[in-house]
């Protein structure tokens, strides 16, 4: 199972003219629709005097989530070009938005279709690529002389405590990568005196 997946950090911003067309670009790291839509709507109220706003977006480890938009252009002749950016990065978790400010001289569906690739290129190349994991956090649950066990319990597995609760007794929680989470459950429920939360 594959629980790594390349994104972007933060956002970026890309820039390309062609025949006095200016196309602007940003690229943003996403994780829903929602996330989308907002962005979506923030670049058009900055921009409410341009003429095209295409998109594309691809979210989830495998890239289950996607959809590129022309926004008035002739079909497929911007979202996709930008879905491509995207998947040639090999990214995930990423929307690129590119902004149209027509130059008064038509580009052709050739033209269009470099314009919106190299504009996503130009944001998706300022970005700082990041690898992510994704994980489940897992628990465990002991009594106190018990507790350094379950501290090395997730030492010796490379894991680090993200939260712990010391009271009567005590809980400790790491983030596990979701490939190693079934084995990991396995062998705290095997370990003697230590429970799984």
């Amino acid at each position: 199972m594959n629980d790594t997946y390349k994104t972007i950090a933060g956002s970026s911003e890309g820039f390309y003219k062609e025949k006095g067309s200016k196309f602007i670009s940003y690229a943003f790291p996403v994780n829903s629709e929602e996330n989308v839509k907002q962005h979506l709507d923030d670049l058009k109220k900055q921009y409410h005097d341009a003429r095209h706003h295409c998109y594309a977006y691809l979210i989830g480890v495998n890239g289950e989530i996607f959809r590129s938009n022309d926004d008035g252009e002739p079909n497929h002749s911007a979202g996709d070009p930008i879905l491509g950016q995207i998947k040639s990065f090999e990214l995930s978790g990423v929307l690129v938005v590119v902004i149209r400010y027509f130059g008064g001289t038509k580009l052709g569906v050739g033209g269009l279709i470099n314009a919106y690739k190299t504009a996503a290129q130009e944001a998706l190349n300022n970005a700082t690529i990041i690898k992510k994991t994704l994980t489940e956090r897992i628990g465990i649950h002991c009594e106190y002389p018990m507790l350094n066990d379950a501290i090395r319990f997730f030492k010796d597995k490379n894991l680090e405590i993200v939260n712990q609760e010391l009271m009567i007794d005590c809980k400790l929680w790491a983030d596990v990568p979701l490939s190693d989470a079934p084995q990991i459950k396995e062998d705290i429920k095997n370990y003697h005196k230590l429970k799984l939360i």
